[in-house]
Formats: structure tokens, C-alpha cells, sequence
């Protein structure tokens, strides 16, 4: 793939380097806000070229630039009812639907594992947009919170349907109801992340991370990440049907071939 391919972003760069996709949201000047920027749209413009981008890309890293991962929505267009916040029940449910909402669809619909950097604070829908990936490796400098009660509103953008199933019920449920902040080693003691670093190793240790799983084989990678999605709503004899003709594919394409010529090899060794 050469750069001209890549997509042109408004508040995001983007970065592509031994097949991993760096996404880092730069508008610090809003903490990163999903509404009132462009940051909806540059989500959904990387994961589409994702998607499309085949053996290019296995691996895709989401962080923010400056203090903060995301701060979700600007509370200041709250206080005045302006941009995605305006109108009556009708306008405002539907920019919902239009806007922050086609985050978590595309998101579910990403092809390859996500990876998480979370640099700062994640709160509100930005905690949920991390909670949407695969994996989540913090910044002991990284705040979460699922804090929509706190300002009279609800986890509109579907976070409350991704917490459970991240940390349980019962956990999830003490975080929404009170909306309280936690740092990155209480995240790590619950679940939400995997590991915390060092602020001056986040990318380090997420691009070590990423690069171990964009090594493998991409097709078996892409085929994996959608039965692991998968598995979490099908019924067992139909997941199973599905793994058999997954594996069917994989055992015919030539990257198995590859990958077990290259084992026997080290067998040899």
C-alpha cells in the first residue's frame, strides 16, 4: 500500500507502519471530544479503509494526542443545547442515531484486532469508545470514567451495553450508577485494561504489542477476529458450523502453506 491510498483526515492522523494503523485523534484544544469535531467521521473514514486495505493492515491502534484519550461529549454545547446536543426529542434522538452512534457499529464491523492507547483521560464516551476495542493498554497517567449520570444523561453512544460484558454486571454497574472516576491500576484490577505503563512507554509497548499480532498470518488474523465476535451471540452447533467452513478457507489459502512449511522448518532446527 503506498500513502497516497490512505485516507485524508480532518482531526486525526494517521500513520501506517509494518501492517499496524496508528489512529490518534488530535484536538486537545476539546480534549479530544467526539461531537463538536470531525473525530466521528475520522473513525469511521479508518476503519472503512481498514476493512478495504486486505493484507495491508492486521492491526489498528486508536490514542489521543495531548492530555487525553477522549473526553467524550463537549459539555459545553450541553450547557447551551448547540450542535449535536440542539432540539427537541425527535432532532436530538436522531442525531444521536446519525452521529456518535455509527462509532460502535463500525467499530463492531472492524475487521482486525483494535488496540486501545489510552494516554489520559477516557471518560464518558470516550471510556466507551476504548471499551469498544479488543484491547486496552494504559498510561499511568489514564483517568476512566462512565460519567453520564453525573451530568443527568445516559450512555447514549451504547456503553452500557459494552462494560457489562467487559467487566460483568455487577462491576458495570457501580461504575455507571455512580459515575466515579478510577485510575489506570484500579482499570487494570477490574478488567478494563490489560497493562499500564509508563506514559513514555504507552506506544512503545502498544506498538510491541501490536506488531507480535500483525506478524501472523492476515487472513487467519481477520477470520479470528470474527469468530471471536461471533462467538459472543451465536449458538454453539452454528458457531461450530461457521469455524468449520472458516477453517475449510484457511486450510486452502496459501498463507497456511506458508506458515506450516515455516514451522516445520524450525522443527528442524
Amino acid at each position: 500500500m503506498i500513502v497516497s491510498d490512505m485516507p485524508k483526515l480532518s482531526d486525526a492522523t494517521l500513520d501506517l507502519s509494518d501492517r499496524v494503523a496508528t489512529l490518534t485523534f488530535m484536538r486537545n484544544d476539546v480534549r479530544n471530544a467526539l461531537t463538536g469535531t470531525n473525530l466521528i467521521d475520522d473513525i469511521l473514514t479508518t476503519i472503512d479503509w481498514v476493512n478495504k486495505a486486505g493484507d495491508d493492515v492486521s492491526v489498528l491502534i486508536m490514542t489521543g494526542d495531548g492530555a487525553a484519550f477522549s473526553a467524550g461529549g463537549n459539555v459545553k454545547d450541553m450547557q447551551e443545547r448547540a450542535g449535536d446536543f440542539a432540539g427537541d426529542v425527535e432532532e436530538v434522538q436522531s442525531r444521536y442515531r446519525q452521529g456518535i452512534q455509527r462509532i460502535p457499529l463500525a467499530i463492531h464491523k472492524c475487521e482486525v484486532p483494535i488496540l486501545a492507547a489510552v494516554n489520559g483521560a477516557a471518560v464518558g464516551a470516550g471510556f466507551d469508545v476504548a471499551n469498544m476495542c479488543d484491547i486496552r493498554i494504559a498510561s499511568t497517567k489514564a483517568k476512566f470514567g462512565e460519567t453520564f449520570v453525573n451530568l443527568g444523561i445516559i450512555p447514549g453512544d451504547g456503553g452500557a451495553y459494552f462494560l457489562q460484558r467487559l467487566i460483568g454486571y455487577q462491576k458495570a454497574a457501580e461504575l455507571t450508577f455512580t459515575g466515579r472516576i478510577i485510575d489506570a491500576n484500579e482499570a487494570k484490577e477490574m478488567g478494563v485494561v490489560l497493562e499500564v505503563v509508563e506514559p513514555d512507554q504507552l506506544m512503545v509497548r502498544t506498538q510491541e504489542l501490536a506488531k507480535q499480532i500483525a506478524a501472523k498470518p492476515a487472513q487467519a488474523l481477520r477470520f479470528t477476529k470474527r469468530l471471536m465476535k461471533m462467538g459472543q451471540r451465536m449458538e454453539l452447533p452454528d458457531f461450530l458450523d461457521l469455524c468449520a467452513c472458516f477453517q475449510g478457507m484457511c486450510h486452502n489459502s496459501d498463507e497456511h502453506m506458508v506458515a506450516v512449511e515455516k514451522m516445520i522448518a524450525m522443527m528442524k532446527k
